[in-house]
């Protein structure tokens, strides 16, 4: 895997958390690594997100189609 060398800014009291948690020498690694779990919420989110608006429209058409043949489906029926 090809890297590449990024300089990036950061709050003070932020860089100093990072140091406790990922020590001095690990922080390209848990930057890289938490960017990567973040991205891939991100891309879970949008397609969920794209599900639901899918299932949302098909539900409507659904709706209309059941609707527009209603008084077929309920032909030959006996009435209770």
């Amino acid at each position: 895997m090809s890297v590449v060398r990024m300089n990036i800014t950061l709050p003070q009291d932020l860089a100093k958390e990072l140091d406790k948690i990922a020590g001095s020498k690990k922080k390209s690694r848990f930057i890289a690594k938490t960017l990567q779990e973040k991205i891939a919420r991100i891309k879970a989110d949008e397609i969920q997100r794209h599900l639901e608006e899918g299932y949302k429209a098909r539900t409507e058409e659904g709706r209309k189609i059941a609707k527009e043949f209603e008084a077929i489906d309920l032909e030959g029926w006996d009435e209770y």
